[in-house]
């Protein structure tokens, strides 16, 4: 059965997914209010993470690359989908589906079965389409149209349950933010208040707690020797906001790196680039040696780039079909952290 947990009610996990083009980029504009991704991005080849506020609501938004982007091989493809279930750790509490208004193609219909193959069968629950419009239509007559003369577009999203929003192209046009807020908060709380989760992203949040742990442990030290010079420095109440302080600053890095590099992330894809090698070495230089001692080297080494190739796709592969099979229901910091940190020093 589908496994959903209870998670923080301070701020909401956004992942947004798209099938093709920039409107995953033009949601990530909207929801954080302001220009993360520039109006020529149509595709990316990593995973980002913002984070920011929706109509007073903090929020996560996850990007990963779209469903159909041409430009980035399968290998890569599912690696930042890995990382991006560890961005997004330890689930996410929506899916954001985005697609363009005046785009819908019948391509479009084979989303909801690509979501459940790469997050879940259950992961439908958690969705909201989200459909980007740049006209002068007023939003009335979009939902009207939505509703009762498109029925490409409505078979689409009742395939996600039937909840949709409809938002503007231009991130500065706030007019429908509290409404976008209200229908995730009323999907989340209609699952208990819980957020999605399967059998990979509790790898995934396992890997980046196993990893937050040892970067905690590595980094005792400089937190000791922090805490000596604030205690040099201030007093009282003061003393421990200072504190205070340090330790989310330091507790926010740790944990954004743990997110973007960790055991799953280093050794799963290795593990599989690894055997893919060695198995078509093995059957290249099998086929080489027809055609004599240099044909063996030739195929050889052709046979473990391609074996290679398919080993760490189908590493990646076996997670998803945990999903698929039996699911269970940018940050950036200075790493010299403490100089920066007392270079204003307590008057005397």
């Amino acid at each position: 059965m589908d496994k959903r947990k209870k998670g923080s009610p301070t701020e909401l996990r956004l992942m947004l997914i798209s099938s093709c083009g920039p409107s995953q980029f033009l949601l990530t504009n909207y929801i954080l209010g302001r220009e993360a991704f520039t109006k020529d991005i149509t595709s990316i080849s990593e995973c980002t993470k913002n984070t920011g506020v929706l109509s007073g609501r903090r929020v996560a938004v996850i990007n990963a690359p779209n469903i159909y982007d041409k430009g980035i091989c399968q290998v890569k493809r599912e690696m930042e989908l890995r990382k991006s279930k560890c961005l997004c750790s330890p689930g996410p509490h929506a899916f954001l589906v985005t697609f363009d208004l005046e785009k819908i193609s019948k391509n479009e219909m084979k989303t909801p079965k690509m979501m459940m193959e790469r997050y879940g069968r259950h992961c439908l629950r958690h969705c909201i389409v989200l459909l980007a419009y740049g006209g002068n239509l007023e939003l009335p007559a979009l939902e009207d149209r939505v509703e009762k003369t498109d029925w490409l577009l409505r078979d689409l999203i009742e395939q996600y349950g039937g909840r949709f929003h409809i938002f503007s192209k231009n991130w500065r046009d706030r007019r429908s933010d509290r409404e976008l807020l209200k229908k995730i908060e009323r999907m989340v709380a209609s699952l208990g208040g819980a957020f999605f989760s399967s059998r990979t992203f509790q790898k995934a949040d396992e890997y980046v707690k196993k990893e937050e742990k040892r970067l905690k442990k590595q980094r005792e030290g400089e937190i000791e020797k922090a805490w000596v010079e604030m205690e040099k420095q201030y007093i009282a109440e003061e003393l421990y906001q200072q504190k205070d302080t340090y330790i989310a600053n330091v507790g926010a890095e740790i944990r954004a790196m743990a997110e973007m590099d960790n055991g799953w992330l280093r050794t799963s894809l290795a593990r599989g680039l690894g055997t893919g090698l060695v198995v078509g070495a093995v059957m290249g230089a099998l086929f080489g040696s027809i055609e004599g001692p240099g044909g063996m080297v030739l195929y050889g080494i052709i046979g473990g780039a391609v074996g290679g190739s398919a080993g760490g796709t189908a590493q990646v592969a076996v997670e998803h079909m945990e999903d698929r099979v039996a699911p269970p229901a940018r940050l950036n910091f200075n790493s010299i952290f403490i100089n920066r940190f007392f270079a204003n020093t307590r008057p005397c």
